[in-house]
């Protein structure tokens, strides 16, 4: 299962996930320069559980070089499509638990999640020579949140059947339930690690994002959440809105809402609706100066019957506030 979208709109824009995107991209880049010393430096800045578990090997490291790599090995990948998997979660689910956790707390909670899943990982492979690095343990703690967050927000899914892209709208507590499920059932299987894959670490950062996003709600907000949260609020609502229409069954013509904030309304704007009983997205054009609770005429919007006449959607205007 691909994630596409989810149907959640942040209300303010993900600084600090962005950020993070960006210094996983940036660190790749220098993977992409380091040539033959790439594995080198895996090695070095990757997570190697020996190197704590073997009195030996530890001594040829000071207590910075050993703590490092608890940090480092999770903005470091080893490929580009292992990059993509990992910041294309991130990007789906990290705007919606930042919105709610705020810029710096997000941050924090992040680099706390990816500890805790090396914590895990050290300790279910106690003796492995190999290197872990990887952000997917910090991610996993992200979707461990939003799974407690939003477990009804819907995400659109892409399921490849014999190479064939099919796709359907699932509740995010299945879709993010049944990978923290094949988590479990791998890492039971494979005893923690199998393909180079570090089960035990990701379901680890989950479950700290289960638990840890409760816990970090408790601490207060400051002054510089409620400033940041000024400057970074959004001024448009979603370009893609998904409309259910109401109307009586035996009535071709239906009646929904779209969502607008007081900047749009003001100079117009357009947008694309995907309605429920359509197989293709609607673009509505807003024109300028649109009041609340004008509605919209769309023709050809509304139900089709069986003889093929097809009725309008009514679509009502609704203006947030910025």
């Amino acid at each position: 299962m691909i994630p596409i979208r989810d149907t959640i709109h942040s209300r303010n824009y993900p600084i600090v996930r962005n950020v993070l995107i960006g210094m996983n991209v940036l660190v790749y880049v220098w993977e992409l320069f380091q040539g033959a010393d790439l594995q080198k430096a895996f090695f070095l800045y990757g997570l190697v559980p020996v190197r704590y578990s073997d009195p030996d090997i530890a001594l040829h490291f000071s207590l910075v070089e050993q703590i490092f790599p608890f940090f480092s090995s999770m903005f470091l990948h080893g490929g580009f499509l292992h990059l993509l998997g990992n910041m294309w979660f991130l990007y789906i689910f990290g705007d919606n638990v930042e919105d709610r956790l705020g810029p710096f707390r997000f941050f924090v909670f992040y680099i706390l999640g990816g500890l805790s899943a090396a914590l895990i990982h050290v300790a279910t492979n106690w003796h492995s020579p190999l290197p872990t690095i990887g952000a997917s343990g910090a991610v996993a703690g992200v979707m461990g949140a939003y799974f407690l967050l939003y477990p009804g927000a819907r995400v659109l899914t892409m399921f490849p059947i014999f190479f064939i892209p099919f796709f359907f709208e699932v509740p995010a507590f299945f879709f993010l339930g049944y990978w923290a499920l094949i988590q479990l059932l791998y890492g039971t299987l494979s005893h923690g690690t199998a393909g180079g894959v570090a089960w035990w670490a990701h379901l680890g950062g989950f479950v700290f994002g289960l638990i840890g996003v409760r816990l970090f709600q408790l601490v207060p907000e400051t002054g510089i959440r409620r400033k940041a949260s000024r400057l970074t609020r959004r001024r448009t609502t979603p370009r893609l809105q998904r409309i259910q229409p109401m109307g009586e069954s035996q009535n071709l013509d239906t009646h929904g809402s779209i969502v607008l904030t007081p900047r749009e309304a003001r100079y117009g704007t357009r947008k694309r609706i995907s309605v429920r009983y359509q197989r293709r997205t609607v673009l509505v054009t807003i024109p300028a100066g649109i009041q609340d609770g004008t509605r919209l005429r769309l023709r050809g919007a509304g139900r089709k019957s069986p003889t093929g006449r097809i009725g309008d959607l009514y679509l009502t205007i609704r203006i947030t506030s910025e």
